[in-house]
């Protein structure tokens, strides 16, 4: 069936006239919650997808709310399509594939009417929303407890080393090139010159994330032998990103047994300490804290909206420097909670791969 035949699309509004603090109804854009009105558009159990901007990020609201003018709200008839059973589909459905623009992304409404969507029987419809809320709750609270024990960790450092910017403690501080070698990496598409070449994994700015790797696409690069040398990442290497948007800036993680001869590319900057001063556990969770975010914002060139830091800049950052016994109780906190953040993240892929494999079979 065609999305015509089975729901209601509500165009959203300027929410100026009933935008108020302390209103009773949230404003929903298609990035989520924007601020709260005294009036609403949507009833509850309406999907929320981005008419322009974030347009494959479909949001379930379970309360009324006023959608605002970038966003649709999409309402099912219930005789026929569980609002639930829709938002699932929508989470499976690439709507990238209705981007009626090459700048800003955009949906039309006559574009979404013309979508077709599987419709079994609602008995049917009510056991597929059920298994598939399990897994999205259990997802849910793995995700929560590893931002439990990245809390702690959190908690822990200023513990020991006290708050980033007053400096409570009176610790020194030192430039980040006094206690590392820092180097940037490989550039895409330059010349070679004709010698041999080798496939190699390299870490991306997508790799790079504050304070873990994400290692669920790494890409291969041809390289010669020399520079295979000259960038491959070592255990307990520092990554730090050049660019990229200003809340991120800067953000940086340990690298932990990279594949071999795996590299990185040159906007991403590689971060080796010298372990007499400071530990990699120390700087990774130091580059989250206070002082180093708003040392790169000051320092960072920024245009339409994206920041970036070159090495100069990096090499100049400074550094508080804690006594070596601390940094070690740190490290050693740090390797603990770890170990419990391994075992929750292998069982948050199973789960988002059970997810995953459960959307193909139900939406395809």
């Amino acid at each position: 069936m065609k999305f015509a035949e089975v729901l209601e699309i509500r165009n959203g509004k300027n929410q100026r006239q009933v935008e108020n603090p302390r209103g009773k109804y949230p404003i929903y854009g298609s990035g989520g919650v924007m601020g709260y009105a005294d009036d609403y558009i949507c009833d509850a159990g309406t999907v929320v997808i981005g008419r322009k901007g974030s347009i494959n990020n479909p949001i379930f609201v379970n309360e009324p709310f006023w959608n605002v003018d970038t966003a649709f709200g999409l309402v099912a008839n219930k005789t026929l399509l569980l609002p639930k059973y829709l938002y699932y589909f929508c989470v499976n459905y690439n709507f990238e594939e209705l981007n009626t623009t090459v700048t800003i992304p955009s949906l039309t409404k006559a574009n979404l009417l013309r979508i077709d969507i599987n419709l079994p029987e609602l008995d049917k419809q009510k056991d597929i929303v059920e298994n598939l809320d399990k897994i999205c709750n259990l997802i849910t609270i793995r995700q929560k407890e590893i931002d439990y024990l990245e809390q702690l960790v959190r908690s822990r450092f200023i513990e020991l080393f006290g708050d980033s910017v007053n400096n409570p403690l009176g610790l020194p501080t030192v430039t980040l090139s006094e206690v590392s070698d820092i180097v940037s990496g490989i550039t895409k598409g330059r010349k070679t010159n004709g010698a041999e070449l080798f496939e190699v994994p390299y870490m991306a700015v997508s790799n790079v994330k504050a304070g873990y790797i994400d290692w669920s696409a790494v890409k291969t690069i041809e390289a010669t032998e020399e520079e295979i040398n000259q960038y491959r990442l070592q255990s307990f290497d520092v990554l730090m990103t050049e660019g990229g948007d200003p809340d991120k800036l800067g953000r940086g993680a340990i690298i932990s047994d990279p594949p071999k001869n795996c590299i990185h590319q040159n906007h991403v900057f590689r971060v080796r300490v010298n372990r007499s001063y400071i530990l990699p556990q120390y700087l990774e969770e130091y580059l989250q804290h206070q002082k180093a975010k708003q040392y790169f914002l000051r320092c960072a060139k920024q245009t339409t909206g994206i920041a970036s830091i070159n090495m100069k800049q990096l090499r100049a950052m400074p550094v508080l420097l804690p006594e070596m016994e601390l940094q070690n109780q740190f490290a050693t906190f740090v390797q603990a909670t770890d170990k419990s953040k391994s075992a929750i993240k292998r069982s948050l892929d199973e789960l988002e791969i059970l997810k995953n494999s459960l959307m193909q079979q139900y939406f395809g």
